[in-house]
């Protein structure tokens, strides 16, 4: 008579861990397109909606809105952080800071709409209100990573850099002003370039 061999059937536990986990993903997956298609404060329905689970599954694998937050920044740090914190390349200091500025735009452009809609809530959030000024202090030490030069500068300086290499002043430069990527670019280019006293 021939038995079965149990060993070799994955228990019914690893399908629910499986299933729990890609619904996790989608969640989170749901959550990244909405905000990126321009939707900034989407609902718990509408991320359930997109991902085409129920609304129950979405507070099954978060707590609350702030958790799935949580979820979503370890996304797009996996996704843009790369842009922002790769190799500082050798060069002068006018080609470091084209280059600077070239992938700030770049990271800036791809975050632009995540950060949007982290402004709207962070108010009322202290997870948002932590990571925004993680981020602040990252960028700042990634400023003083390609530009050593500051450290033979006034603090009023270093200021005036981390607010003219901002996301806000990015942001305002393209939805307030209305520039372009590159005419935004080089104004941020110049105002850095006036900063550090670079000679022509």
């Amino acid at each position: 008579m021939l038995t079965s061999d149990k060993s070799k059937s994955p228990p019914a536990t690893d399908g629910r861990v499986r299933r729990s986990e890609r619904s996790r993903a989608a969640i989170v997956q749901a959550l990244f397109e909405l905000i990126g298609e321009g939707v900034l404060a989407p609902t718990a329905d509408e991320v359930a909606d997109r991902a085409s689970i129920g609304i129950r599954t979405v507070f099954r694998q978060f707590k609350d809105m702030d958790t799935l937050y949580g979820a979503l920044d370890v996304l797009i740090y996996e996704r843009f952080e790369p842009v922002f914190l790769a190799p500082v390349p050798e060069g002068s200091i006018e080609e470091r800071i084209d280059e600077f500025v070239a992938r700030r735009a770049k990271g800036y452009e791809g975050v632009a709409p995540y950060k949007r809609a982290a402004n709207v809530k962070r108010a009322r959030s202290e997870f948002l209100q932590e990571r925004h000024e993680a981020v602040v202090s990252r960028m700042s030490k990634d400023l003083r990573r390609w530009f050593p030069e500051l450290k033979r500068m006034d603090a009023a300086t270093m200021h005036a850099l981390e607010l003219v290499t901002s996301f806000e002043a990015w942001d305002r430069l393209r939805v307030d002003q209305r520039l372009g990527k590159q005419r935004a670019a080089e104004a941020m280019k110049q105002a850095m370039t006036a900063l550090l006293d670079v000679r022509g």
